[in-house]
């Protein structure tokens, strides 16, 4: 791959790249990430892919070892799934409610995008690579959206550092069970909540679906 002619950074494209690579499951969870060799195998100089690199380990999705290097993060552990829930739990469904103070109309219809993106993975996250991508990237998106609307920047910041653990939670715990089938319609009573400018009901819709999203997993 050319480094040059290009209008996308370089950096930026590995970052696809390797990310695409970890929704297909051609690098799986725990691989080790050689530098060099992923330099040969991509003809890409090592710089923008040490760049890559760095951002996905802010996602949570790539691990950085002393003396050992890059690798994929490893699977979540039950324990791990918990914790992450737990965490979310403090958080988001106060998100969710301070968001909904705040909706406006413009909001809400950001939210309705995302969602029927969702919804239209129902059949197909859990088989087709492209169907995993869109429910990844919409899931993530709904979720940032309310956390951006939520009216404090403290609040967003904390988000954010959580929504890296949270991206590993969607992809080293796909294993073709997403839950799109149940998480498309707690997406949806959650936006019905907003919608209806109601911010008890969307701090629990938001808390329902924290729980059933951990509990898909930990009581398959």
């Amino acid at each position: 791959m050319a480094e040059s002619g290009s209008r996308t950074p370089v950096a930026d494209q590995m970052y696809e790249v390797l990310l695409s690579q970890f929704m297909d499951g051609i690098r799986g969870a725990g691989e080790p990430l050689n530098i060099g060799a992923l330099s040969r195998e991509l003809n890409v100089s090592p710089t923008p892919l040490r760049e890559a690199l760095a951002r996905l380990e802010h996602t949570g999705l790539v691990h950085r070892e002393a003396l050992r290097g890059y690798r994929v993060a490893p699977m979540m552990s039950l324990t791990e799934v918990r914790q992450l829930r737990d965490a979310r739990l403090l958080l988001e469904p106060h998100l969710a409610a301070e968001a909904t103070a705040r909706a406006t109309d413009a909001f809400v219809d950001a939210l309705e995008e995302t969602v029927r993106d969702f919804e239209s993975t129902i059949d197909h996250a859990d088989r087709e690579t492209e169907g995993f991508r869109i429910y990844w990237r919409s899931d993530d998106k709904f979720h940032r959206l309310i956390a951006a609307h939520a009216g404090n920047p403290f609040l967003e910041n904390a988000y954010t550092t959580l929504a890296g653990q949270i991206q590993r939670f969607r992809l080293f715990s796909k294993l073709g069970r997403t839950g799109a089938k149940w998480a498309a319609p707690e997406h949806r009573a959650i936006l019905d909540a907003i919608r209806a400018r109601d911010a008890e009901l969307a701090t629990e819709r938001m808390r329902e679906h924290i729980e059933a999203s951990a509990g898909r997993l930990l009581d398959p």
